[in-house]
């Protein structure tokens, strides 16, 4: 009775008649007694139904539970990339800015040397990077990159960190010509020194001993093997330049190429030689353009011309 005067009061003040509540509530009634006869029937029968009875309610949710659960225990249903880069068009470049970024902004307040006092280093060329990273960055992109790679070296070198050695080492190049220092040539237990000079497709091997002047190709003489005045002046023009024409002997080798080339290359092979006996003469010899080796070299015939560089006659009609 208390409920039945609590569900008429609740209608009430809802707006809704009692009447209909009650007829509502008798309907109801009615369905859920024709499922149960409906129910009884089926296993009577020996089949299987779903009933009110059979439906329970879920389990109420510990809040307190999902508040303790540990974070690694949740599993996402999408992976995530390991890299922040994976996305864009140059992944490995980007990764790689980042890093030096975040080292940047770890070690940037260390002390730093002057520019003037920071090792000789050769860094890796854009072509170079481009390449070992494949992948196709702005040149741009790799001068912002150098900078920062360049600020990370003028640390101190005592309080240079490991990580940042490792990061520089991939931005250097694997051959530091800083670092090349040229081999002495020694005088044998005879006096002589062997200098090597190569000059287009030529080759030379010149021995240089102290002596009164005479000088040996291939076993022949200055005058027999090169025909050419040009060429005789060319083979000694190092000890003509620095007026010690009378005082060494030379004994060379040549081979390849013609006698151009072969006398330009025992120009440089005697000079070398001529430098280990009196070291203070490379002055006078780099004067005389007999120290660095003449990289020219005959340009190719290419296809369809006459020449390297001639084309053949073009008549319009």
């Amino acid at each position: 009775m208390a409920s039945t005067t609590r569900h008429g009061l609740t209608s009430a003040l809802r707006g809704v008649p009692k009447t209909l509540y009650t007829r509502q509530t008798q309907s109801l009634q009615q369905q859920f007694q024709s499922l149960r006869l409906s129910e009884s029937a089926a296993v009577t029968n020996g089949c299987r139904c779903l009933t009110t009875e059979a439906i329970k309610a879920a389990p109420e949710v510990d809040l307190e539970a999902l508040k303790t659960r540990k974070v690694h225990e949740v599993r996402h249903a999408r992976a995530i990339p390991a890299s922040p880069g994976y996305f864009s068009r140059v992944a490995k470049f980007n990764d790689t800015y980042i890093a030096l970024e975040k080292l940047l902004a770890q070690y940037g307040n260390l002390p730093t040397i002057p520019a003037t006092e920071v090792e000789r280093v050769q860094w890796r060329t854009y072509s170079d990077f481009a390449t070992g990273v494949g992948e196709k960055i702005r040149l741009i992109d790799y001068k912002r990159c150098l900078a920062i790679v360049k600020r990370l070296n003028q640390i101190h070198p005592k309080l240079k960190p490991a990580v940042v050695k490792t990061a520089l080492e991939s931005f250097k190049r694997e051959i530091q010509a800083y670092k090349n220092v040229p081999k002495p040539i020694p005088i044998d237990k005879f006096g002589r020194a062997l200098g090597v000079g190569k000059r287009k497709s030529s080759s030379a091997r010149a021995f240089l001993v102290e002596g009164n002047g005479e000088v040996l190709v291939n076993g022949k003489t200055l005058a027999e093997y090169f025909g050419r005045v040009h060429d005789r002046e060319s083979a000694i023009w190092a000890l003509h330049a620095t007026g010690r024409a009378d005082k060494y002997n030379v004994w060379a080798r040549v081979d390849g190429g013609g006698t151009t080339g072969q006398a330009e290359a025992l120009t440089l092979a005697i000079s070398k030689a001529l430098m280990a006996h009196e070291p203070a003469l490379k002055p006078a010899l780099r004067r005389a353009g007999c120290v660095t080796r003449d990289p020219r070299r005959v340009e190719r015939k290419k296809h369809g011309h006459l020449k390297a560089r001639k084309s053949p006659t073009w008549v319009k009609r």
